[in-house]
Formats: structure tokens, sequence, C-alpha cells
């Protein structure tokens, strides 16, 4: 059951608020152990998508928490230093999305940028599984500059190489297949059934995965993630909009070659499709 509060009368939404909030905080805070809350036997697991900007990552996000076992909304920005932010995690997700029952099976989050992880031996923990997506450059670059303008190529070049050898030195933490999917952005485009049933594979849902997906309050909303209108269609888009950004070739050649490492690095760490 969700909670819309905007359609109670104005007397009552205060209240509700309230009782709402408390409630959410109740049972999230009072057990210890931080993928437990009281009233419910079985712990959640925390997924991650890791990822770089303009990766398609807002799409993935939505066709995962379309599954009635993932609760998840797009990136947080939380900062994990210890098990017990996977609590905050949880609170932020059930909060905004005011969800009352409290029975999925996984909450997300999509880790889109360096330092978030403070202890990064928290994607070993048990209860943590991943899906590493990536985009090829040429597109994720034009896509970066066409969200900042004020930023030049080799800005976006600095944050996307960057972020593709971090990617690598998760996987290599990790080193396992079974707690780590990776896909490309083109898989999801181009052969979204085989991605569908990796995914469910990979994180043992009882229903599947489909081109469809539910948009939601905070879809398209700046911030959380892609803020384009292809994102709010409710289904894959396989057309991509037209950008009239061009990349240098040296800067490309550069980012390909971040690209083909990363990809080859992924490969050997993680389950493919």
């Amino acid at each position: 059951m969700t909670i819309a509060l905007d359609r109670l009368p104005q007397s009552w939404q205060g209240l509700t608020h309230r009782l709402t909030y408390k409630y959410f905080q109740v049972r999230i805070d009072t057990p210890k152990d931080p993928y437990k809350i009281l009233f419910r036997p079985q712990p959640y697991q925390v997924l991650f998508i890791l990822s770089h900007m303009r990766s398609g990552s807002s799409l993935l996000t939505h066709i995962l928490n379309s599954n009635p076992e993932i609760i998840g909304f797009g990136e947080t920005h939380l900062v994990y230093e210890s098990e017990q932010d996977f609590k905050t995690l949880m609170f932020q997700l059930y909060w905004r999305l005011k969800d009352l029952n409290m029975n999925h099976k996984y909450i997300l989050d999509k880790v889109l940028h360096n330092q978030k992880f403070l202890d990064h031996s928290l994607l070993q923990s048990d209860p943590v599984k991943t899906i590493f997506l990536l985009r090829e450059p040429q597109r994720t670059l034009a896509s970066i500059l066409d969200i900042k303008p004020h930023q030049n190529e080799q800005h976006a070049l600095g944050y996307y190489t960057s972020r593709l050898a971090t990617l690598e030195s998760y996987a290599r933490l990790i080193n396992s297949k079974e707690k780590s999917l990776f896909i490309t952005h083109d898989q999801v485009l181009n052969q979204s059934q085989l991605v569908f049933n990796s995914l469910q594979s990979h994180l043992d849902t009882k229903t599947g995965f489909s081109e469809e997906y539910r948009v939601l309050k905070t879809t398209g909303r700046r911030g959380i993630g892609d803020s384009s209108e292809n994102i709010k269609a409710g289904k894959i888009i396989k057309q991509a909009r037209k950008l009239d950004i061009e990349i240098s070739d040296a800067v490309l050649t550069q980012a390909q070659k971040a690209y083909d490492q990363c990809y080859e690095t992924l490969s050997h760490y993680c389950h493919c499709i």
C-alpha cells in the first residue's frame, strides 16, 4: 500500500505526514541488524547499479524497480561508510515512495561517482549484489557535454576515464560472478530479452522484467536520473535523441582505450550475458 498525501484534505496531511515518518523510522531503526526491519523476519538484500553518467542507468533503474521485489527511484547520492548506511538507504526509498508494505527483496541505489564508498569492502558483503553498466564513449561524452555545457571535452574525458578505472577496481575487489553482473547499454536496447533473463537469474526474482516500466513521480527529475523526455515514455525507446556535439578524435581515442580496458576487466570478473 502506498500513500498519496496530496490527495488528503489539508488538515489531515500534516498528521499523516508525521505518522508515516514515524512508522518508517520505527520499523527501520528498531532492529540493529543493518539488513532487517521490525515485523519482518527475512533480511533485505542491497542492489547497486555501478556505472557512470549518461550510461542509460536511469532506464535500467526503471526496469529494475518495476519489479515488485525491488524498490528504488534512482541516484540517492548517499555516501556509504558502514553497513548501517543501508538503513539510511531504506529510509530514503520508503519515505520518498511511501510504500507501507515494506515487503521488497532488494533495496536499490545507483552509484555514478567516485568517493561514494568510503569503505569499499561493503561491496563484498554477502547481502550486496551489483550490476555493472557501461556505455560506449562517443555517445557518453556527447551526452555529458549536452547536460553540462559549461564543461569541455577534457572534463568529460577525465570523469569518464577515472570512473571506468574505479569500476574496474570494484570488480576486482568483489571478484565474484555470483555477486556481479556486467551489461552494456547497447545490450539493454538491442538484446533486451537476454538482459531480462540475466537480471532474473542474477537476482533470483520470481517475476521477470520487460521493456515496459512504471513511471514514478521522481521520473525525469534532475539530480535523481535522466531528465529527458524519453525516460517518461514508460518503455524502452531504442532510437537515441539527436545530439549535435562533436568529440575530437584524440579524446575519443583515449576514451575508447579506457572503455576497452574496463570492458575486458569486467568481462573477466563479472557474469556476462
